[in-house]
């Protein structure tokens, strides 16, 4: 048995990779190594917040680069509050086929022990059921599964269907080219069958773009990929078989238009590989983990931080995916986003892990933000969903 966590909880036990699991973690692009692996400071949260704090900033709504005082002057006094919670997003792990130049959560083959276990996965079902029973749960709806290569957790199959079995909307965030190892090739018709959406990320609808960003044989994997979730039904307009492509910009630039990409998109695909998608969502890289290395690297740190300022848009904040949704570690703490989990700032709420979850402290709480949320609030707005304004 998992001796007991500091937090009253036991702790995870880690997985023990099967022969064909290792294989499918090793059978995908690499463009870098994790900041984990390489042991570099800037795998520390902290360091990432300190370097962003040492950024200087005289411009933006107050000129003070305080995110917190920028949501006052645009009507968030007392800071940002929730909105009904639609949405429970669990990152299932770190683990993963790809190691990405852009990746916030700095997964990779290497992160073998941070993975949700079974008893995380039916912490999350127990709570999610309290949800949908409490009267402020009513406008809980979909169930959105990121990683890492969520489907490389060994239990992904298992919690896709009894979500799908409460009556929810669940998302699997794909990185494509998983799909094509011996191992999970049966996912584009098993996830069809189950009406799950699958957000795919892909940089660019063109080879040069994708493969700099991801790694040498990405386009071509995740056209293939493409290719058979199609086969399965992905991609043709059917509400019950969505297929979302999702882009990051290559270099230190926001995201375009979502509309306009979309359509250029759309044009491209099909016509120089018979590939079709429902819908585009373009987001702003978040300036953290591999990307904020990268940005630090190349010297574009103050540059880009100054592009997210001067982009800064108020009526982006409404729709931020931190005011609908819940976010749940693979060890089951609970974040009020995907980002603020990987930089370990734990949500203002009595609490710490899924299992102890109560919804009405959860929809009582204040955000908690700091200068990565500008990215977040840059131009049209970027969140899991897409734009927000």
């Amino acid at each position: 048995m998992p001796s007991p966590s500091g937090d009253g909880h036991p702790a995870v036990s880690l997985p023990v990779l099967s022969a064909e699991l290792v294989a499918a973690v090793g059978d995908g692009p690499k463009r870098t190594t994790s900041l984990y692996g390489r042991r570099t400071p800037l795998a520390a949260p902290e360091a990432q917040l300190a370097a962003l704090d040492a950024v200087p900033i005289d411009f933006g709504p107050t000129g003070s680069g305080s995110f917190h005082a920028d949501l006052e002057v645009s009507g968030w006094r007392g800071g940002l509050t929730p909105a009904p919670l639609e949405i429970v997003q669990v990152n299932v792990g770190k683990l993963c086929n790809m190691t990405c130049r852009h990746c916030h959560v700095d997964s990779g083959p290497d992160r073998v022990e941070e993975n949700m276990d079974r008893e995380g996965v039916d912490a999350c079902l127990a709570a999610i059921d309290r949800i949908l029973a409490h009267p402020d749960g009513a406008s809980l709806h979909t169930v959105d599964l990121t990683g890492g290569a969520p489907e490389l957790n060994p239990h992904f199959e298992y919690l896709v269907d009894a979500c799908v079995a409460r009556g929810l909307h669940v998302i699997d965030r794909c990185n494509l080219t998983i799909l094509r190892t011996n191992r999970y090739r049966h996912l584009p018709e098993w996830l069809a069958a189950r009406g799950v959406e699958v957000a795919c990320s892909l940089p660019h609808y063109r080879q040069l773009g994708t493969d700099a960003q991801r790694g040498d044989g990405t386009y071509r994997k995740s056209i293939e990929a493409l290719r058979a979730l199609n086969a399965a039904g992905y991609g043709q307009g059917d509400p019950s078989r969505v297929l979302t492509l999702v882009t990051n910009p290559v270099g230190s630039f926001l995201a375009g238009s979502q509309g306009s990409l979309e359509r250029e998109w759309q044009e491209a695909l099909e016509r120089n590989h018979g590939v079709t998608f429902d819908r585009l969502f373009a987001l702003n890289n978040m300036p953290m983990s591999r990307y904020l290395e990268w940005l630090l690297e190349k010297g574009q740190l103050e540059t880009y931080m100054g592009r997210l300022l001067e982009g800064f848009n108020p009526a982006a904040i409404e729709g931020l995916m931190c005011r609908n949704t819940v976010s749940v570690s693979w060890d089951g703490r609970v974040y009020d986003c995907d980002f603020n989990q990987q930089l370990e700032m734990d949500a203002a709420v009595p609490f710490t892990h899924i299992a102890d979850f109560d919804v009405e402290a959860w929809q009582a709480r204040t955000v908690r933000t700091a200068r990565h949320c500008y990215g977040c609030t840059a131009g049209a707005g970027s969140s899991c969903g897409g734009a927000t304004a």
